[in-house]
């Protein structure tokens, strides 16, 4: 086997950016809806999020911008036409800035809706293309014929479906692969940027099985240079330059899955990655150098193969020259179902993102708009910035806790900017089993992970092809899935019902150490796994009875312990119970979120 793949040159040469200082924040507010009502900027005034995702710049914004079924889902635009939301939009993000928070703007990469022909004429994307492109602020059109940037079936035909049916139109999806369509993306991004915005938020990173021209050719290029030709056989190609693929996938049924379906697989996602880099990384950022650029991409339940936008990227792309990531939890993480012991929480995906990033920020879409406290707090607990989605400011109560918990942890920066994870154990999630196929180890990988946030063991994650010999030396015991448990390593124990997660961290100065706890013990609705109505329906319990003991560092004394919890103004001093090198800190009760700050001095007596 070969072990070069023929995109590495472009995606190492000639999307490299100028170096610029990482990207920063701890807070975030993000809105597909709602966001034209008239206190929006106020709540902004009031919660100071240092970034804030709104508006539309991709194909959601040219499909349906100019109609009136733009007011309705996915962009509730504020107006009905182009120039109209354009003003609009530019506005708001004058106002943004003004209050000193980053615009970020959504883009919808590829997925059109509209109807090539219709009584009517052409309508979304279409009546756009023929009729609304404007050339002084687009440039001439790279095609005559938008059929032409489609994803294309065998015989030609775009693909398309009706899943949503907005405005009783299809919806296609163009071709990443395809030149002329990178061409209208650059086109979009430009104008986006006179708009604006700080950066883009860019989703639907997906190829579906299209056959066109210049997937074919691609793809070609792809096998050619990752196999010899013997090694093409298994996979019916017995001549690689004249063959005709009938199947080019990408996501697919796991217990489906071939080596042949996961190359296909495999190139899909270095090729949405390719597009991404010469379109936002490369021309974005020559035109406003240090421009903001994240994939909105989903894990769900960590699914692999069948979701997971990079799920078999390499991990030398993976997440490349991106700023922050949103990652979508979907439908799996948005209620509780506390007597089978599922907290609907977030915490293993945000150390996973920590760990396979290297620390970029990132944020969890929950679709979440009850359990605000909880979703809040799992993110500040493990190194995110919250909150990425369902922000209800329009509901007094939501915007209150919000509001709280947003000012608490711009009261104390110290802990949560630039922190590090400082668990002295690390679970690796088994990221070259799902290359192989392998998907039952990701549920190993789970099963491992809630058994050990159940006993409160302090732990890092991170993807065993980056668990380098370096990688792992900070850590005194290493969980894998398939091998005997090690005993936990570090200094502490903790005791605190199964409804509580604890996390660790240090902060970027200082010598102190944070332990995090985040408790989901709430009166859950009747209906079973209902995500409940809003802020109302989060009705947490309070949580009591947590302690844990510490074994003091050889050459350090123990300076103070605070309590701190978004709903006390006040820190709290804690009393300690010292038997020689042993601390033992009881916490006093809490409602959802909680950090106990440990701060040390040299000891005299080293």
């Amino acid at each position: 086997m070969k072990y070069l793949f023929f995109l590495l040159p472009v995606l190492f040469t000639g999307c490299q950016s100028a170096p610029q200082r990482p990207l920063e924040f701890t807070t975030m507010i993000a809105h597909w809806a709602k966001y034209t009502e008239p206190e929006y900027l106020d709540f902004v005034r009031e919660a100071r999020p240092e970034l804030a995702q709104i508006g539309f710049y991709g194909a959601h914004y040219w499909s349906l911008g100019h109609t009136k079924h733009g007011q309705g889902y996915p962009g509730h635009f504020p107006k009905i036409g182009l120039k109209e939301n354009r003003a609009w939009f530019a506005q708001r993000n004058r106002d943004l800035r003004k209050l000193n928070t980053l615009v970020i703007g959504h883009f919808n990469i590829e997925f059109l809706v509209g109807d090539p022909k219709h009584a009517e004429g052409p309508r979304g994307f279409f009546k756009f293309y023929h009729e609304l492109w404007d050339e002084k602020t687009l440039g001439p059109k790279p095609v005559k014929d938008p059929l032409d940037l489609l994803e294309k079936n065998a015989d030609g035909t775009p693909l398309s479906n009706n899943n949503y049916s907005i405005g009783g139109m299809k919806e296609y999806w163009a071709c990443l692969n395809n030149p002329h369509w990178r061409t209208v993306l650059k086109a979009w991004v430009r104008h986006g940027i006179a708009a604006g915005v700080d950066g883009f938020m860019i989703n639907y990173f997906y190829r579906h099985n299209c056959l066109c021209q210049h997937c074919q050719e691609k793809f070609r290029g792809y096998l050619g240079e990752r196999f010899e030709a013997h090694e093409l056989i298994p996979f019916g190609i017995n001549n690689l330059a004249q063959h005709r693929f009938t199947e080019i996938g990408a996501w697919h049924d796991p217990k489906e899955s071939t080596p042949y379906k996961r190359e296909q697989l495999r190139f899909s996602q270095i090729a949405t990655k390719e597009c991404f880099d010469e379109v936002f990384v490369k021309y974005g950022r020559s035109l406003k150098p240090g421009l903001i650029v994240g994939q909105w991409n989903h894990l769900g339940r960590f699914g692999q193969i069948n979701s997971d936008e990079r799920c078999l990227l390499p991990k030398e792309l993976w997440a490349k020259d991106e700023d922050y990531l949103w990652y979508s939890t979907g439908g799996s993480a948005f209620y509780t179902d506390l007597k089978n012991g599922y907290l609907g929480e977030g915490t293993l995906h945000s150390r996973y993102i920590r760990g396979a990033t290297g620390g970029k920020p990132f944020t969890l879409g929950k679709y979440e708009g009850t359990r605000i406290r909880a979703t809040i707090g799992e993110l500040i607990a493990n190194g995110g910035a919250p909150m990425g989605f369902y922000t209800r400011y329009t509901d007094p109560n939501a915007r209150k806790v919000i509001t709280q918990y947003y000012q608490f942890i711009r009261r104390h920066d110290r802990i949560y900017r630039r922190n590090q994870p400082a668990a002295a154990n690390v679970l690796l999630f088994p990221r070259t089993a799902v290359h192989a196929g392998n998907v039952e180890a990701v549920q190993q990988f789970l099963k491992l992970g809630d058994r050990l946030l159940d006993r409160h063991v302090l732990f890092d994650i991170l993807p065993d092809d980056l668990a380098t010999k370096n990688a792992l030396a900070r850590y005194g015991a290493v969980f894998r899935v398939g091998q005997p448990e090690p005993q936990p390593a570090g200094p502490f124990s903790i005791t605190a019902p199964k409804t509580v997660r604890a996390s660790l961290s240090q902060p970027a100065e200082g010598d102190a150490l944070h332990l995090h706890f985040v408790n989901y013990n709430r009166t859950e609705p009747k209906s079973p796994r209902s995500a409940g109505g809003g802020i109302h329906d989060e009705k947490p319990i309070t949580a009591e009875g947590v302690r844990f003991t510490f074994t003091l560092p050889q050459g350090k004394t123990l300076d103070r312990v605070t309590f701190l919890t978004p709903e006390q103004s006040q820190p709290q001093l804690l009393i300690t119970e010292t038997h020689e090198q042993r601390i033992i800190v009881s916490i006093p009760n809490f409602l959802v979120y909680g950090v106990v700050e440990l701060t040390f001095r040299p000891s005299k007596n080293p």
